[in-house]
């Protein structure tokens, strides 16, 4: 009785074949399973908040309002719980915790650069949110573009600030 046994190159060859099928296999359905579950936009009355200019505005200009902040609670709670903690409490969350964002900006002491700082902070607030996160191609947070519009996005941002924590300070010893 006579063994055939493979070359060891053609051992090789299959094995990288097998491989390259399943990566294939694997990388192939990751589009498939990001779309299978698009975001729904939030449902809420934004008539009880003031009227803001068409367009996105630099700075939120519903920061402080508290029918905005309860809007914006009840938006995040539909839309981004999920994933960022419900009312925004990131601590144990799969998702970063969204209350950091701008929140070294209470620290600067010159009030033109402490307002630069908001801006940027809500800026980045806006453009993640409409935008997105894609990393190594992997989709972590869908994009809201046509899904939200501007008065949901500022109330949901003046929520997520209005549940921030102060610095804690360190007692000295």
């Amino acid at each position: 009785m006579q063994i055939f046994r493979s070359h060891p190159s053609a051992a090789l060859a299959r094995l990288r074949a097998g491989l390259a099928a399943t990566l294939c296999a694997v990388l192939g359905c990751l589009p498939v399973a990001a779309q299978a579950e698009r975001p729904q936009p939030p449902v809420v009355d934004v008539s009880t908040l003031p009227p803001i200019a068409p367009g996105w505005a630099d700075s939120n200009p519903l920061r402080g309002n508290a029918a905005a902040i309860e809007l914006g609670r009840s938006a995040f709670n539909q839309a981004c719980a999920r994933c960022h903690g419900v009312d925004a409490d990131g601590e144990r969350a799969p998702a970063p915790d969204l209350r950091r964002i701008g929140g070294i900006c209470n620290r600067a002491k010159d009030p033109a650069l402490k307002q630069r700082c908001i801006e940027d902070s809500d800026y980045f607030f806006r453009y993640s949110v409409l935008n997105g996160k894609i990393k190594l191609g992997i989709e972590h947070m869908p994009p809201w573009e046509g899904l939200i519009d501007a008065p949901v996005l500022w109330s949901i941002r003046s929520f997520v600030e209005s549940k921030r924590k102060p610095p804690q300070r360190k007692e000295p010893k």
